[in-house]
């Protein structure tokens, strides 16, 4: 059984393997400072942004951040879905649909006129997933990093 809810701020050390596999995953290193700075506005309530943890028998196998942001295009707000990520062990049983959709019913109930998101050309596994359950926009990101 699959239990998705609310990140809670007391679920600190059962999210943070978590962060840090996605980190892995990705290739990279964000810093304990950022993590600590990431976990208290997930948690906390007073930004526009939370996230979900999927607990399989009560072992935390997932999660899922999401931000709630203005768009030019629709009087709805947009939900971006900025990390997902499944315990290694997991991928494909299912838990990132089900994180998914928990990220779809909340922005449904926030009155949100779409949920997106990315990930890398090469995570073809998540793909598989992605292009059952949503629709690629075709866009392309290009980034500018400001240090």
């Amino acid at each position: 059984m699959i239990d998705i809810a609310p990140l809670d701020k007391d679920d600190f050390d059962v999210w943070l393997p978590l962060w840090r596999g996605y980190q892995t995953f990705y290739k990279v290193d964000i810093p304990e400072a950022t993590t600590q700075v990431t976990f208290q506005r997930l948690t906390r309530g007073q930004e526009p942004m939370g996230a979900f943890l999927a607990r399989e028998d009560g072992v935390a196998v997932g999660m899922a951040h999401w931000i709630v942001h203005r768009s030019c295009w629709t009087v709805g707000d947009y939900c971006y879905l900025q990390d997902l990520f499944v315990a290694g062990a997991r991928r494909g049983s299912g838990v990132g649909r089900k994180l998914i959709e928990a990220v779809y019913g909340l922005a449904r109930g926030r009155g949100c006129s779409r949920v997106h998101w990315l990930t890398h050309e090469t995570n073809a596994q998540a793909m598989l997933l992605y292009d059952r359950i949503a629709t690629k926009s075709g866009f392309v990101q290009y980034v500018k990093k400001f240090e």
